[in-house]
Parts: structure tokens; sequence; C-alpha cells
């Protein structure tokens, strides 16, 4: 589908919700329907808040755990490298010229 088509569909849908709450705001006078949209949505927002918080803490949460396994695998990581002999270094010959 275009761009165009579907910018246009969603200016369509836009309205279409922006109606329904002012459908409420005012009474039921251009749909005839008694339904209170925007009591609705508050209700819905009220009940969706306390399950968001808990979601965000969750992930934070799980966020800053996993970054300190991280940090402690890097820690004994950098302590392996230390611990590790140096590498002796052999000897290094001398080249010799042929004569010709």
């Amino acid at each position: 589908m275009h761009a165009a088509v579907k910018v246009i569909i969603g200016i369509i849908i836009l309205v279409i919700g922006l109606g329904l709450f002012v459908d409420s705001a005012y009474s039921n006078t251009i749909t005839g329907i008694e339904i209170h949209w925007l009591e609705n949505f508050v209700i819905v927002l009220t009940g969706i808040i306390p399950i968001f918080l808990i979601l965000v803490g969750l992930f934070v949460i799980w966020l800053e755990v996993d970054e300190l396994k991280a940090e402690k695998e890097f820690k004994l990581e950098e302590e392996k490298e230390k611990a590790k002999p140096a590498p002796v270094a052999k000897p290094v010959k001398k080249a010799t010229r042929r004569k010709r």
C-alpha cells in the first residue's frame, strides 16, 4: 500500500477517535449512543498505570542484575589474564648474510 493511502487511513481513524471523545463530552448529540468514551478511557488508564509501573520496575531490575553479572564475569576474566604467566620470548636468531 502506498504511504499516502496509509496517511489518509490514519487521519480517518484519528478523526473518528476524536469524534467519539467529543461526542461523550457533549452528551450523545452526534451518535445518539449513550457511551461515555472519555470516562471509560480514564478508567482504563488508571488500571493500566500500576501494571505499567510494575513491568518497568521488573525490566529495570532485570537489566541491572544482568549488568552486575557481566561486571563480575569481566573482573574474573581480568584476574585470569593477570594470573597467566607472561609468555617467554624466544631468542631471535641473527640473520647471516650469504656471500656471493
